[in-house]
């Protein structure tokens, strides 16, 4: 038997940071906290959690970092604050089994874009290269250090984490959310209000035939056929740029052993490019036009508009803002618009990230799976 250590890397938040900023910082901690208190419960002898990534050094440098620590011999846990929130009781076990193992194998939520990793020999990530972002991990385990990696059952659970305070609203919806975020949830509920409406009129939007949601974004077969077969209003969906920060992250990072010129093109969008043309207040008569509600994926249009790096983007706590349609919050002209005119529409429009028309989606809309 091996010993078990299990690192959740949790990413500070500045003294000057604003409202929405900080309560995504809080929401990590209490995710946080509540999985190390279950990594424990799990069978993990050696729980903890390291702050600070602030300090310009690459997932793969703190990565390193971290094995060089442990006890040698060890296997490990690497994830996220803000990963898993939802994980089962069997979904920790699972991971500490593999850690447990002492072999060269490894365990993930998704190979294609990872936020938790167990392997059972620490010792073979001291070699991994300057990796940009933890959800690489899984790529160079296979292709480069030649270790099976095999996934967790349940993807759609296992990929909600907490990216934004609309994610916060989102997976407070989930019957097994731990308690301390949902009791933070209604502490903010003041803030998430506007962004809750908007779900709840989409539920009910999703339950009648005569109706049409649009969906907007990285949306995966898996979300696709879930609104296929749980939802009674017709879907038109638009799929754009899947694997936008896997693919900015993957250059330069040896990820995969070769430049495999995995991005060949800037990011682009088609309704990128009807609000190009027609402005960004147009958003609600051009949804209006496809449909009676929509979900968009706003990185996508920030990626279309700006590129695909998040440093030429409007600032998070302009981006949380617009996900809780607090238009008046937004200091970036252009996603100030966007926003209000989602929010003030005569139909539902609900703006956010990955979460929100990928996993987060059936919790939106309140399906049943």
């Amino acid at each position: 038997m091996h010993h078990v250590a299990v690192r959740i890397l949790h990413p500070p938040t500045r003294e000057d940071a604003g409202e929405l900023t900080r309560l995504v910082g809080r929401a990590r901690s209490i995710a946080a906290e509540d999985l190390a208190r279950r990594f424990e419960s799990a069978g993990a002898e050696d729980v903890a959690i390291v702050s600070g990534d602030d300090d310009g050094r690459t997932f793969g440098e703190r990565l390193r970092a971290v094995v060089a620590g442990l006890e040698p011999g060890s296997g490990v846990v690497v994830l996220g604050s803000g990963s898993i929130p939802l994980a089962m009781d069997s979904d920790m076990r699972a991971l500490v089994d593999v850690a447990r193992s002492g072999e060269p194998r490894a365990l993930t939520n998704n190979r294609y874009s990872s936020d938790v990793v167990a392997i059972g020999s620490a010792a073979i990530l001291a070699s991994v290269p300057e990796l940009a972002a933890d959800n690489l991990l899984p790529r160079w385990l296979i292709t480069v250090a030649g270790v099976p990696v095999a996934e967790l059952s349940d993807r759609a659970r296992l990929a909600m984490d907490i990216d934004s305070p609309l994610d916060l609203e989102l997976i407070r919806r989930d019957p097994t959310c731990p308690r301390p975020l949902v009791d933070l949830a209604t502490s903010m509920a003041h803030r998430l209000a506007r962004a809750a409406e908007a779900f709840d009129t989409l539920a009910t939007l999703a339950r009648d035939p005569s109706k049409e949601l649009f969906v907007a974004g990285r949306l995966s077969a898996t979300t696709l056929r879930d609104l296929e077969e749980h939802t009674a209003c017709r879907i038109r969906a638009l799929v754009e740029e899947r694997g936008l920060h896997a693919s900015a992250a993957l250059a330069g990072s040896g990820a995969a052993g070769d430049d495999d010129g995995s991005r060949q093109r800037p990011p682009a969008s088609l309704l990128g490019l009807l609000l190009d043309r027609d402005g960004p207040a147009a958003i609600g008569a051009l949804v209006h036009g496809l449909a009676d509600g929509a979900a968009i994926d706003t990185r996508v249009l920030l990626a279309h508009r700006h590129g695909p790096g998040e440093a030429a983007w409007p600032s998070p706590e302009d981006r949380y803002a617009s996900d809780l349609l607090l238009a008046d919050r937004v200091r970036d002209p252009w996603l100030q618009q966007l926003t209000l005119h989602a929010w003030s529409h005569a139909i539902p429009i609900a703006l956010g990230g990955h979460s929100l028309v990928g996993p987060g989606l059936r919790l939106a809309l309140g399906l049943d799976r």
